[in-house]
Formats: C-alpha cells, structure tokens, sequence
C-alpha cells in the first residue's frame, strides 16, 4: 500500500514591500502623506540631532533628512523619506524645548515678533539621495506669560521645534505666515511631492491611476 503524503504547513506567501517608507515616527508627517493618498510604511529612526560647529540652520536640516533617510533599515532598491524642522529665531536654532521653562521661554522670545521654519526634506532611492529645503515666515502675536504656561500644561510643545504647534492650540498665536504651511507642520507638501515626481513617483497620476 503506497504511503501517506505528509502535507506540511503551507507556505508563507511574503508581501510585496511597500515602495515609500517614511523616517519618521511623527504623526503629523504621516497625516500629511496620508491626506496626498500614498502608500507607504513608517521607518522610525533615530538620529543624533545636535548642531555642528558653525553649521547654517539650512545646512543642519538638510544633514538630519538626510541622516534620517539613511538611518532607515530599508532596501535599496526602495524609497525613504526623510525631514527634519527648525524654528529660527535671529539666526538662533530653537529645537524642542526640553522642559516647561525653555519652552515658555522660547514662547516669550516669539511673541510679537517674525520667525522662520525650516524644514529639510532628503528622498532616498536607488539612484542616491536628492533633498530640498522649505523655509517660511511666521509672525506672532503678543503673548503673555499666562498663555505661555496655559499652552505648555497643554502638553502640545514637548516635543515641536520652537515650543508650539500651528496644526493645533499654538494656532491661535500666528498672525500671519508666509511661505508652507505644511512645511511649519513638518512636511512640505509642493517640495515633497517635486521630490517624489522627480524620482518618478507621481502623485497625482498614481491616484488617477488607482480611482481608475
């Protein structure tokens, strides 16, 4: 009598890997990737963010995308999206502040008064690293050390560059911005998506493509 097959275990059916992943564990980041209707996997990474010796706030953005990108344990045959966002302040990088008086410090040196945020935006992919800058303007009202505080036991500053938020409750001491909006948020939108269309990813035909 011919013996039994032994039936094993079926066999694991590996998914298809996602084309774009992002460097970053910051909601906000994934929002925005979110609302443009790309599909992507999150990387988190972590890097060493602290200033070089006579770096620019330009060049300091545009090194930590790119440390970022490149820290992502990803494929090279994949892309990786990488940012990074400062809040500049006469010259002055103010990072995130590490606790309830730097940030109410920092809340006090913007009131009244006009800054700028840079982000820095690295794409990599198989063909290298390409990257672009946004920078924007933002002016402040008066804000009082009540405020300040208010907004802090909000829990929002921790962890934002500059110690607010535009996206949420730091909304209500913008006056006016020029520049990205998106980009204060932590992600330009037009510069994200020249990056990607450049490196052949559009994002509009892929979504006329997918609504078919």
């Amino acid at each position: 009598m011919p013996a039994t097959p032994t039936i094993g275990p079926e066999p694991m059916v590996k998914k298809s890997e996602p084309l774009l992943y992002l460097a970053s564990s910051s909601p906000r980041r994934q929002a925005i990737l979110k609302a443009l209707r790309l599909e992507f996997s999150v990387e988190a990474v972590e890097v060493d963010e602290s200033p070089l010796a006579e770096e620019s706030p330009e060049q300091l953005v545009l090194r930590l995308a790119t440390a970022k990108a490149a820290a992502a344990r990803v494929d090279a045959s994949r892309f990786v999206l990488g940012s990074d966002t400062v809040v500049v302040l006469d010259g002055e990088v103010l990072g995130k502040p590490r606790d309830r008086e730097e940030a109410v410090a920092m809340l006090l040196c913007l009131s009244g008064r006009r800054h700028s945020v840079l982000t820095g935006v690295a794409l990599r992919g198989p063909h290298g690293v390409r990257t672009t800058l946004s920078r924007t303007d933002v002016r402040f009202r008066e804000i009082s050390r009540d405020e300040a505080l208010a907004y802090w036991q909000s829990g929002e500053p921790c962890d934002k560059a500059g110690a607010y938020g535009i996206q949420g409750l730091g909304g209500v001491f913008v006056e006016a911005i020029e520049g990205s909006y998106s980009g204060v948020v932590g992600l330009p939108v037009y510069e994200t998506g020249k990056l990607l269309q450049d490196a052949g990813i559009d994002v509009l035909v892929r979504q006329t493509d997918h609504d078919g």
